[in-house]
């Protein structure tokens, strides 16, 4: 198992080790114990996800606030997403940026993305399956988003708007500027 710091260095791409033949091929998709060494903290996720989706679907940017924020792993099991963490943390260096990670059934990369930053992802293939897990439940009071068309971001989601497919939700959600509910750089959200 890789594991590679992005630009946002609390961002992790990972790259799970694939041992194949002509049978098929086997690959260990999480483990706890290189993970928490490769963080240097623990992580205990509670609950796993699964989505399925056609091309254009656009599902973010998502985060949920401290005491209910959330650590995603996330990873394609059938088809592409792009996939995008946004710095949210208040103070950080990296404030308003994001890193944007093809994820798919082929490479069979994953990313961590950690509290204090929102996450979403645009679906690039039909039925495309997604599963992540969360170390925090989901907590309705708690949720909060981001517009995911910020310019202020200046994300480039690769399909054209009028090809995305979003709920009214995601289409009503905040500026980045307009949006009081963040996190703190420095806070530990582990705690």
């Amino acid at each position: 198992m890789n594991f590679i710091r992005t630009e946002i260095e609390d961002v992790v791409i990972i790259e799970p080790t694939v041992h194949g033949d002509d049978r098929g091929y086997f690959v260990e998709t999480f483990r706890q114990d290189k993970l928490e060494e490769f963080l240097g903290f623990r992580i205990d996720f509670c609950q796993d996800n699964e989505s399925k989706s056609s091309k254009g679907v656009l599902r973010g940017l998502h985060y949920q606030l401290h005491p209910s924020a959330q650590t995603k792993l996330v990873r394609v099991i059938q088809g592409s997403v792009l996939d995008v963490a946004v710095d949210i943390r208040k103070g950080s260096p990296t404030f308003g940026r994001h890193v944007a990670v093809e994820l798919s059934a082929e490479n069979k990369r994953q990313l961590l993305v950690p509290r204090g930053f929102a996450h979403g992802f645009v679906v690039l293939e039909d039925d495309t399956v997604f599963a992540y897990k969360v170390d925090n439940y989901y907590s309705p009071e708690n949720d909060r988003g981001i517009y995911f068309d910020d310019e202020a971001l200046g994300i480039d989601w690769r399909l054209d708007v009028s090809e995305l497919n979003l709920s009214d939700k995601d289409r009503k959600q905040p500026h980045l500027s307009e949006t009081q509910d963040l996190f703190e750089f420095g806070v530990d959200y582990y705690v």
